[in-house]
């Protein structure tokens, strides 16, 4: 037995330094690829966010309608006309309105998401078919 005990411990094997970087030069190249994936789907996890809170800001208007007829709706810190229907909004400067059966939300963050410009009216339909991935 002592004799068997003496032979693993001749035959007793490591990493050389060699092997030892080369895995760790591995694993950095696998973590610089994963950092610039992750910042990527932070990055449209954000704007998919913009564009669900434009569309909670149309849907609130939807029923602020369908009670009181309204066409258009405006967001003021002084007085938020849709807080009725809509929560935890963090875009405080939007304008909803509706016209030809149509809501279009103007001034809100998720334009440029959505490739207009600032000044544009963006429609219900651009911002879903935005969070589709047409």
């Amino acid at each position: 037995m002592l004799k068997l005990i003496k032979k693993h411990l001749k035959n007793e094997k490591g990493l050389t330094l060699i092997e030892l970087l080369v895995v760790i030069v591995i694993l950095g190249i696998i973590a610089a690829i994963a950092v610039v994936s992750i910042g990527g789907i932070i990055d449209k996890t954000k704007q998919k966010a913009q564009v669900t809170e434009a569309v909670q800001i149309i849907n609130g208007a939807k029923l602020s309608h369908s009670t009181d007829g309204k066409t258009s709706w405006t967001s003021t810190t002084a007085k938020p006309e849709l807080t009725e229907y809509v929560n935890n909004v963090k875009d405080k400067d939007w304008v909803v309105t509706f016209s030809g059966g149509v809501y279009s939300i103007k001034d809100h963050e998720s334009f440029s998401v959505v490739g207009k410009t600032a000044t544009d009216d963006v429609p219900e339909s651009a911002l879903t078919k935005y969070l589709r991935g047409e």
